[in-house]
């Protein structure tokens, strides 16, 4: 797609690669298939290829109005896009700076500014988020559906496996993970713990970052993954073989560390170490010998939804599903794989109408073979899913765990 971007984008990091994504474009078309926003509304400007003509708009100094910026927030950031353009437009990349951009020339009302900066204040922060949780599960009982569908009910957390082993990798503890599905990193722990596998927390790490990123809160969400780096260096160091993730959007947005400090003097390398090795929990155990667990059969039958970080960022389409066959799980046939199900991080609180249709299709889609169980890899999607789900939902190590 040709370009003609004025000086001012021209002049920075962020434009000039703005530019060299949108010039991938060959505006054929493909993504509209598998935009869920797209499939849903039918409008251009509500597809990966529509919003790509807006942010060129942006960058070569046509007009930015509210419309724009709609457009451009209704976009899920599920890189299914991705996944089937044949000229591998970046287009994930392309989104948070377009975004980015529409917010500096554009002022939001102060009350989209005030749940956006609260969002950016709690989530990242189990110690606030935690303690905020409890309250809302103490008055659950009392509160309108509409809010108590989406305070997930307390679940017990487990014990980690006392001994040690070693062969050591890191995990990802989360800001909002440790608070709503507590058993999720203990179960994995107790799996690689069978495999000969110590898996330990830092306790200075924290939120990955990608609240901050995906609202355009850039430099906040450095601040995060400096943090973290600093958190995990001294393990690295000594010989950590993997940092897993097991909510694979953290996984993502991990992944992504080395190219968002790749201009870092002080974190670019360590930054593009660290996405070296992270890893979803998925990709350790595909290359594991797992006749060494016991799984239990009795859990009927399971469908499993991948996320969209799963199988358009990280790449790993198949991957569980191949694990938990090879385990003897009677998995259930689902549809429509490849759209997502309308969590999408801060998605659901921000457009909820859209959300709340993605999820109801997303169900059908899991449904359809009448599964006694949902299991997915990415919290969000666990907690968005249960809040309409017939069936239990929870993550799918807890599967192997059993």
């Amino acid at each position: 797609m040709q370009t003609n971007i004025i000086q001012i984008y021209q002049d920075t990091t962020e434009g000039r690669e703005a530019e060299a994504i949108i010039r991938s474009c060959v505006h054929c078309g493909f993504c509209t298939a598998t935009c869920p926003t797209y499939q849903e509304l039918g409008d251009e400007r509500d597809g990966p290829r529509g919003r790509i003509y807006l942010i060129k708009q942006l960058l070569e100094g046509g007009e930015v109005t509210e419309k724009t910026r709609t457009h451009l927030d209704r976009c899920l950031t599920c890189r299914s896009c991705e996944t089937t353009c044949p000229s591998g437009v970046q287009y994930g990349r392309l989104i948070d700076i377009g975004r980015e951009l529409v917010e500096e020339k554009i002022p939001r009302s102060s009350q989209q500014q005030f749940i956006r900066w609260g969002l950016r204040k709690v989530l990242p922060y189990n110690k606030r988020f935690g303690p905020l949780l409890k309250i809302g599960q103490v008055f659950r009982p009392l509160l309108p559906d509409v809010i108590k569908q989406k305070i997930p009910l307390k679940k017990a957390s487990s014990p980690w496996p006392s001994s040690s082993h070693n062969r050591v990798m890191l995990a990802l503890a989360g800001c909002a993970q440790p608070s709503t599905t507590p058993n999720t990193n203990a179960a994995t722990a107790r799996v690689l713990d069978k495999l000969g596998i110590t898996m330990v927390e830092a306790p200075k790490a924290g939120c990955c970052g990608a609240v901050s990123q995906h609202l355009s809160a850039h430099k906040e969400a450095k601040g995060f993954m400096q943090r973290n780096i600093d958190a995990w260096w001294p393990a690295i160091e000594a010989g950590a073989e993997a940092l897993i993730s097991t909510a694979s959007g953290c996984g993502a947005m991990i992944h992504e560390y080395g190219h968002l400090l790749k201009d870092d003097p002080e974190y670019s390398e360590k930054a593009k170490r660290v996405s070296e090795l992270s890893r979803d929990i998925s990709q350790i155990l595909s290359n594991e010998d797992l006749s060494k667990l016991q799984v239990g059969k009795n859990s009927g039958k399971v469908a499993f939804h991948c996320p969209c970080t799963l199988q358009h960022a990280l790449k790993q389409n198949g991957v569980v599903e191949d694990i938990l066959e090879k385990a003897g799980i009677d998995l259930a046939k689902t549809t429509d794989k490849h759209l997502c199900c309308g969590s999408a991080g801060t998605y659901s609180i921000l457009q909820p109408k859209m959300s709340q249709k993605l999820l109801s299709n997303k169900l059908q889609a899991l449904t359809i073979d009448n599964p006694e169980l949902i299991v997915t890899a990415n919290v969000g999607c666990q907690m968005h899913l249960e809040t309409k789900a017939d069936v239990p939902v929870q993550h799918w190590i807890e599967l192997l765990d059993s």
